[in-house]
């Protein structure tokens, strides 16, 4: 049977291309949501964790953790007909830090999960996404279930203004990641909007 589009079928277009940053600090299931989400194997480069990397990386919240990320995380996924996300997880570890500026390179946005129970391994993700100007979501991983703290405190020990979503999300179920991702679609679109009617007013 020919294939081909006819005169009165037009081709469908590929979908658009979108590429999304997943990036928080060590351990706080960056690489879960990658692989819960994604329609493809997803490539993952993790190492066993040495004795010594345990004791850099503060293993005591997770320390059934045996393997780290040492490169990044990735994996896609089809939104609808028009947009395929194209999913980068990066290195939690700051010594990995130098590969940020190339995982993030011609991203649309970024999704920062949040371990409560380590607030501080967050901080240098959310300062990376607010230096550079890009748009980006709080997702708190709910451990267990479990919200440990009000979304409003979380907000204030991070720091982030209004305009930034601060949302809840279970890195292990699908759904969950799907609609923390469409957060940083509606995010970054609303964004864009704001920008451009501010630029004609």
């Amino acid at each position: 049977m020919d294939s081909k589009p006819s005169a009165d079928r037009p081709a469908q277009r590929p979908p658009t291309p979108v590429k999304i940053v997943i990036a928080g600090g060590f351990g706080v299931g960056k690489t879960t949501a990658v692989g819960a989400i994604s329609e493809i194997q997803p490539l993952r480069t993790e190492a066993l964790m040495t004795s010594a990397g345990a004791e850099i990386d503060r293993t005591g919240h997770v320390p059934t953790k045996t393997t780290t990320t040492v490169a990044l995380d990735f994996g896609c996924i089809t939104i609808d007909d028009d947009v395929k996300l194209y999913l980068f997880g990066t290195p939690g570890q700051d010594r990995f830090g130098f590969m940020w500026h190339d995982i993030v390179h011609g991203a649309l946005g970024a999704l920062v999960i949040v371990d409560t129970r380590r607030m501080d391994d967050c901080y240098p993700a959310v300062d990376y996404f607010e230096k550079a100007g890009m748009p980006f979501v709080v997702g708190v991983n709910l451990f267990d279930g479990v919200l440990a703290h009000d979304l409003d405190d979380i907000r204030w020990a991070l720091a982030v203004n209004e305009e930034v979503p601060v949302i809840t999300l279970d890195a292990r179920d699908k759904l969950s990641v799907r609609d923390a991702l469409l957060a940083v679609l509606h995010h970054t679109f609303r964004r864009v909007r704001t920008q451009q009617t501010s630029k004609t007013t």
